[in-house]
């Protein structure tokens, strides 16, 4: 009998660090925290009560890798269409509630997948949590607390002085441990701040506290770049470090933009599969051919594409050829030419005007070479 090649396992990724050991819980069909992958938030933009509006916006997340997406519920009119949002939407929703306990309870009863309520500005929490608990636990449904520096609690702010890191843990320490009293585990907890240096030493304080799935945020991050930025250090250090289980990058931008980033931010650190990533130098004195512009262009032409695709466009010839032959595909360009290399190979030689349209098709190729894949994905550039 023949024998049968059936290959070598994949290796894992490397990765910085382990994961920090935290409790499993569901949000609807997403698993966080434990072993699942590291999910990615974002938050409709939408007035809740705006059905159609809402609901596209969730399509165009979902779209763009979303995992699990919250709505704003901060009137009786948005909680009573929570029951249509919940049901139509392709991913989990999760009803973000400020001040009104009452708000918790009708969003659990619509079938949102979860609840993040704000122990600091909902009237009389502390009363309510066996109820909310109880409530909670019948219906399946989890809960984020939600420390936040900009609501804390006023006997933790009048106790510190401001939203330092002790504060912000001590606070979702507490509130945690109301819940646990009415054994009800199934909650992760969030400390955000808009300083990232606050935001990861309370991070810190809270994952040597228990064994909680942790959601990353920088909160009130800022504007596009600003909040990348910002959010892309915290990120990065904390789950350098093992810490967090799911997302979401708060940026004064559309949330698409939100979901961008922090799929880039886990492909980086190998926390997810990496898709198509375009290695390109900064350009120097070297270059013989407009760097920018060829790196713009072979972007644009792969845009969508989710294969795991390392695509290097190089401008001369020190580092060219180097990196071309490292990368599944790539050109070294010099003297209004490109050198084509796949696999490492040099297929052929182009005029600098035939670069771009030679890269696009030999990636499609080799896309098609791999098979089809089921999600979308986006372009990661790296300078190099």
């Amino acid at each position: 009998m023949p024998a049968v090649n059936i290959g070598m396992p994949k290796p894992a990724p490397e990765v910085l660090a382990p994961r920090r050991k935290s409790r499993q819980i569901k949000v609807g069909k997403v698993l966080v925290g434990g072993d699942a992958p590291i999910s990615v938030q974002s938050m409709c933009t939408t007035a809740t009560t705006n059905i159609n509006g809402t609901l596209q916006q969730i399509a165009e997340l979902t779209a763009s890798g979303c995992d699990i997406v919250r709505v704003a519920v901060p009137s009786q009119d948005d909680a009573d269409v929570l029951h249509i949002i919940a049901k139509k939407s392709q991913i989990p929703v999760i009803a973000d509630i400020h001040f009104q306990p009452k708000y918790v309870f009708q969003a659990i009863d619509a079938g949102c997948a979860a609840v993040r309520v704000n122990p600091g500005n909902i009237r009389k929490f502390d009363d309510q949590v066996g109820a909310i608990a109880k409530a909670a636990k019948d219906a399946g449904v989890s809960l984020r607390i939600g420390v936040n520096a900009g609501s804390l609690d006023p006997r933790l702010l009048q106790k510190y002085g401001k939203a330092t890191p002790e504060a912000l843990a001590e606070s979702a320490r507490w509130e945690a441990s109301l819940f646990e009293e009415h054994d009800f585990h199934d909650f992760k907890i969030s400390v955000k701040h808009n300083d990232p240096i606050v935001m990861v030493k309370a991070y810190r304080l809270l994952a040597e506290m228990g064994d909680w799935p942790l959601h990353l945020g920088v909160t009130e991050a800022g504007p596009e770049f600003q909040g990348t930025i910002k959010s892309s250090t915290a990120f990065g250090i904390l789950l350098a470090e093992g810490i967090g289980d799911t997302i979401r990058v708060s940026l004064s931008a559309p949330p698409a933009q939100e979901v961008k980033v922090g799929l880039q931010i886990l492909q980086s650190l190998n926390l997810r599969e990496r898709k198509l990533e375009i290695v390109s130098c900064p350009s120097c004195g070297r270059a013989q051919v407009d760097v920018y512009t060829l790196a713009n262009d072979v972007t644009e032409g792969l845009q969508g594409m989710s294969v795991p695709l390392r695509v290097a466009v190089m401008g001369c010839v020190v580092n060219g050829p180097g990196e071309a032959r490292e990368a599944d595909l790539g050109v070294a360009s010099g003297n209004g030419k490109g050198q084509i290399f796949v696999k490492g190979e040099v297929i052929k030689t182009v005029p600098e005007a035939d670069i771009v349209r030679t890269l696009i098709e030999e990636a499609n190729r080799l896309a098609d070479e791999m098979g089809p894949t089921a999600e979308s994905g986006t372009v990661e550039v790296v300078t190099v």
